[in-house]
């Protein structure tokens, strides 16, 4: 039986899962091997009857420019007692690629011991996908599906701000993003917002509601003094992860409640939330703007990719039968921008619980620190007898205050 290569795809989908794959399945084809795509990630490869597609070059031509996934994807995170070497030992596979983000990424080092300490000889690559861009790749470098999903996530935000200065309204934008900014900053700043709010911003505070909605409304305010009475802030979701529940459960918006008592955030719309809450606010202060809930999120997973997302997992695709050729295992395939094909072992960037350490907004990079000192518009001391007009305490509403900078 010839040696396989098995392929699958764990977590939610990215632009460029299937150029990933199509690139993989081409070079090893040519080499020589069988290519089998597993369906449903780490369910189906640990499943009883797991399905399989052989992949074949026709099938791999053919899905290379597309969006979504070949390969049905499952978020599935199997425990230890499911591991199991059968698909493996069957198969004759010599070498697992997984696609995915960061779970995707610490279950693959999982198995990658697991099949070690069962002397199953297999090599294990990881190639990194997430819209979220925030996988611990060296800096510059980003995830795969980021740029494209930043792409049309600002194709859609800027039709938002068209609609805010033709309506005269505000629109709250909540942007995916699980623990990190990345997707709500890139957007935020290549629309040229007046307001981003990001986790990473809350460095030396506590991130809170209360705090979230004062930034807005210093934007709010700050336009206003200028003339300007519409414009868009865009909110990660990530801020949540930086909740604890009792934050949550104190604003006042009704939660569904899981097994353990945790408000089930995939229930709501972040955006609603902070525009119910920005609403009432404004209220308080008698402050009168229309403003409406944008949410960003799937409609950005399974467009198209880009031309650079395109070319970029063309290359982790060859970069995978560059690393197996090396023998390289148990470790992630990256790119850099002259196409240096490097291995970045996931040992090396676990933390102590044995999952991979999510990459944040550097908060002191060059880039963000240009944005947010001079692409942002708020209320600063120069603007605090204009803005008694409109808040009795102007200065807290001084981003840098809320912020503490």
């Amino acid at each position: 039986m010839k040696e396989s290569v098995a392929i699958l795809c764990g977590g939610g989908p990215a632009p460029g899962i299937n150029a990933v794959i199509s690139s993989v399945s081409l070079v090893f084809l040519r080499s020589g091997y069988r290519v089998l795509g597993i369906h449903e990630g780490y369910k189906g490869l640990f499943a009883d009857k797991p399905n399989i597609r052989e992949i074949d070059f026709t099938f791999a031509d053919d899905i290379h420019n597309q969006g979504g996934s070949a390969l049905q994807m499952s978020r599935h995170k199997p425990k230890d007692e499911e591991f199991k070497t059968r698909i493996f030992t069957e198969n004759n596979i010599c070498l697992l690629v997984t696609i995915g983000g960061d779970d995707t990424a610490s279950t693959a080092n999982r198995i990658s011991k697991f099949l070690k300490d069962h002397d199953v000889s297999i090599q294990n690559i990881h190639v990194p996908k997430t819209i979220d861009n925030d996988l611990p790749l060296p800096e510059g470098i980003p995830t795969f599906g980021y740029q494209s999903a930043k792409q049309e996530g600002v194709r859609i935000a800027q039709t938002i701000y068209e609609d805010a200065r033709t309506s005269g309204n505000w629109f709250v934008v909540a942007a995916m993003g699980r623990e990190a900014g990345h997707l709500a900053f890139g957007i935020g700043a290549a629309s040229h917002f007046p307001m981003i709010v990001i986790p990473e911003m809350f460095n030396k505070v506590q991130v809170t509601f209360d705090r979230i909605i004062r930034l807005i409304i210093s934007a709010i305010v700050k336009r206003k003094i200028e003339g300007v009475d519409y414009g868009v802030a865009i909110v990660s979701e990530g801020v949540f992860h930086f909740m604890d529940d009792k934050e949550i459960a104190n604003s006042g918006i009704n939660f569904t409640y899981d097994d353990h008592g945790h408000p089930e955030l995939g229930n709501v719309s972040k955006a609603h939330i902070f525009n119910i809450l920005l609403q009432q606010k404004l209220k308080e202060l008698g402050i009168k703007v229309k403003s409406r809930p944008v949410e960003l999120g799937y409609e950005l997973r399974c467009v198209q990719p880009t031309a650079y997302d395109q070319m970029y997992c063309g290359l982790l695709g060859y970069g995978v039968k560059k690393l197996f050729d090396e023998g390289r295992t148990g470790c992630m395939v990256t790119a850099s921008a002259t196409g240096e094909i490097s291995p970045l072992y996931l040992e090396d960037v676990e933390g102590p619980d044995g999952k991979i350490k999510p990459r944040l907004v550097d908060i002191n990079g060059s880039k963000p620190k240009l944005v947010f000192e001079h692409g942002l518009q708020f209320i600063e001391p120069g603007d605090y007898e204009e803005a008694k007009a409109y808040l009795d305490n102007p200065q807290d509403y001084d981003f840098r205050e809320i912020l503490k900078w």
